[in-house]
């Protein structure tokens, strides 16, 4: 045996003979010197004293903290941008601020923590199309490409290799042999079955490749966590989409595991361009170090377009605060008739779960709909202990029969939504990058609510009765997965 064996050797046989201790060390790292959430601390010290040696693997996976602010600290807006929001924070905060929009004055409290938390413009002259189906957004998408005249952004968590890329990149390609610019952000997890010849090809006809955190190592990535979710074309500068749909042909329902997949995505034509452009950039930038903020180029001045209120509002290891989550949590508590929610994982953190149950308690009419197959099977028997509460509350639950639920949608009082690429669930809150578009119209939103309700055709309501009839192997299951529910 060589001098690096016997070494490797000595390694391992110290490891396990060590293990109880170093979980030991680890679960005090734990419990004083992370600032973590208490719940999930305790899942993680759990795992450690239970499941030494499996336990230690994943804390290496998925529970380091990375000091993510520094290390996505690159992202910054620059100081242009901030005058901007201060300026229109300033305003709204004076009642100077003028808005032909007729729920800008009864949601003016949200647009302001908006844009105070997160520095979200607000603007009012937004057209938006729906698309529910994958070869309606993906058709869309493509003939936006084909038009494209200056530049065409893309980012997906998900970029898979085969027929449906074919087609956009087959696009992406014949425009770039044009002159136009073209990229591509993709993750490094979401695309790490992907070859890089895959990337190779698109480079040479003229596509800017670039991958957000790429793995240590090939083929294995040890960061699991921190991955980019979102989802956003920009073309132009005109044109932008931003919603759940990845790019794969399970997205156009050719995957038998999944059957139809039932999504929802946006297409926005108006200012709101400008703030789904400006969040791509910031990561392209991080990605790339290819800084193209300072180019007014991709910032044209837009043609009024319809009326739609939109804030793009973004959050992320990199964010103080879990945007998304407080923006769902804000229009929770700003519910008085009805709350609607579609959602792959229903996996909320306390104020989330607490908001809902005192809404369905004061006869909001609260509504959760979630997939009835499920991709992580942990993530959903989890899923289902938390439905399980909302029913006790007089919410109303569903699972989606009609194949595979993806659409990550909110609506409260048929007067404001939300659509993007944020779950309803803890890593979506905190360890995802994410981007959501908050819509302030009655149009949009009871669009968004009549589709919802179709839905519930295709969908088996789960009951007090039904739920109560679980067996003791599905409530072992539902247990076990809510214990690790904050680590999921």
């Amino acid at each position: 045996m060589t001098v690096f064996g016997e070494v490797l050797r000595a390694f391992f046989s110290w490891f396990f003979s060590n293990i109880f201790i170093i979980n030991i060390l680890l679960a005090i790292l734990l419990i004083f010197f992370e600032r973590r959430n208490p719940t999930s601390v305790w899942a993680w010290v759990l795992i450690l004293l239970f499941f030494p040696i499996g336990g230690f693997v994943l804390y290496l996976l998925l529970g380091q903290d990375l000091r993510r602010r520094k290390l996505f600290k690159v992202k910054e807006i620059e100081d242009e941008v901030n005058r901007i929001i201060r300026r229109q924070e300033e305003k709204i905060y004076r009642n100077e601020y003028k808005s032909i929009d007729p729920l800008f004055q009864e949601f003016r409290d949200m647009i302001m923590f908006n844009l105070v938390s997160n520095s979200s413009m607000y603007t009012m002259d937004n057209e938006i199309e729906i698309y529910k189906d994958g070869e309606d957004k993906f058709n869309a998408l493509i003939e936006a490409i084909k038009d494209a005249k200056s530049f065409i952004h893309v980012q997906y968590y998900i970029f898979r290799d085969d027929e449906l890329s074919k087609r956009i990149c087959d696009a992406l390609c014949e425009k770039a042999k044009e002159g136009i610019e073209v990229r591509i952000l993709y993750d490094g997890m979401g695309c790490i079955r992907v070859r890089k010849r895959f990337w190779r090809e698109l480079e040479k006809c003229g596509v800017k490749v670039a991958e957000f955190f790429p793995p240590f190592i090939p083929i294995v990535n040890l960061r699991i966590n921190f991955r980019n979710h979102r989802k956003i074309v920009v073309i132009d500068g005109y044109k932008g989409f931003v919603g759940g749909f990845n790019v794969g042909k399970e997205y156009i329902s050719k995957v038998k595991r999944f059957g139809y997949w039932r999504d929802t995505h946006i297409k926005i034509v108006g200012s709101a361009v400008d703030s789904l452009q400006l969040r791509f950039l910031l990561d392209w930038n991080y990605a790339s170090r290819e800084n193209l903020i300072k180019y007014e180029k991709y910032f044209p001045a837009k043609i009024l377009a319809g009326g739609n209120g939109i804030q793009i509002v973004s959050s992320g290891p990199d964010s103080k605060r879990q945007n998304v989550r407080n923006n769902y949590l804000k229009m929770i508590m700003k519910a008085k008739k009805n709350i609607y929610i579609q959602t792959p994982y229903f996996i909320p953190d306390d104020a989330i779960l607490e908001a809902l149950k005192i809404a369905a308690l004061s006869g909001v009419d609260v509504r959760v709909m979630i997939p009835s197959k499920p991709d992580h099977p942990f993530v959903y028997w989890a899923s289902i202990s938390y439905i399980g509460e909302l029913i006790d509350a007089g919410a109303k639950c569903y699972k989606y029969n009609n194949g595979f639920l993806h659409s990550k949608v909110v609506t409260i009082d048929s007067l404001v939504s939300s659509v993007g690429t944020a779950n309803m669930d803890i890593r979506s809150f905190k360890l995802n990058f994410e981007v959501n578009a908050f819509i302030y119209n009655e149009q949009t939103t009871l669009e968004l609510e009549s589709h919802f309700m179709e839905d519930v055709k295709n969908s088996i309501e789960i009951t007090k009765y039904l739920y109560m009839q679980r067996s003791v192997v599905v409530k072992i299951k539902e247990s076990i997965s809510r214990l690790l529910s904050p680590v999921l």
